[in-house]
């Protein structure tokens, strides 16, 4: 910079005047709107106790320690103290013991942890269990017992649906909730319905026979 003539240095001055002028003839600068940004990030901060909105006392009431909360499982009322963090699927077998449901994944994808939450399937391991307090919940427990199967269940054991057993409760209850809507299905049909459920045994066929014969048995025929 030093070396360049006078009348370049001139120049210089000149075009980065212009430039800073243009700048705020557009409006904020870049540094300018992060400065206010970083105000009003901590503005909440910095807020009175006594400035608290009803909404944020109700959400303060919420967490992070464990609060109340009952759960309409199988049609009985199930209570437990629970931190708002845990899942549904938590819930069901830490504290009620109902061990139907299994974690595999972990994060919805596989379908194992399948309940039905007001007759449709859900995958448990993606639920709160707070947010699950107004819906009737139905587990594999609920759906039949040894010695009094469901037709579901009885068909899956019929068509030798299973071998490790693991992902079964999950089939099962997702063909529950998929007959209550598909009660004539093709094959076609329960292969897009048991979709979002998989089986790393690879038993997909007897699977699919036993939705079949669970669907004959429901309607009659």
């Amino acid at each position: 910079m030093d070396d360049l003539p006078d009348n370049s240095k001139e120049k210089q001055q000149s075009s980065d005047s212009d430039e800073q002028s243009s700048r705020k003839k557009k409006g904020v600068s870049r540094r300018d709107f992060l400065k206010l940004s970083g105000v009003s990030a901590a503005a909440p901060l910095v807020a009175k106790a006594g400035t608290l909105t009803q909404a944020d006392a109700a959400v303060a009431e919420q967490g992070p320690g464990k609060v109340p909360v009952v759960l309409n499982v199988n049609g009985k009322k199930l209570r437990a103290s629970l931190e708002p963090r845990v899942t549904l699927l938590d819930a069901l077998r830490d504290q009620f013991e109902l061990t139907g449901a299994k974690r595999v994944c972990d994060r919805g994808t596989c379908g194992a942890c399948t309940v039905l939450m007001d007759g449709k399937a859900v995958y448990s391991c993606s639920v709160l269990a707070i947010d699950a307090q107004n819906n009737q919940i139905t587990t594999v427990e609920g759906l039949g017992e040894p010695g009094h199967l469901h037709p579901i269940q009885q068909a899956f054991v019929d068509n030798d649906a299973q071998q490790c057993g693991f992902c079964t409760p999950g089939f099962v209850m997702t063909t529950a909730a998929f007959l209550n809507e598909h009660p004539h299905p093709t094959m076609e049909d329960i292969k897009h319905g048991l979709g979002g459920n998989f089986c790393r045994c690879g038993t997909y066929a007897g699977m699919r026979l036993a939705v079949m014969q669970a669907a004959k048995t429901l309607k009659g025929a």
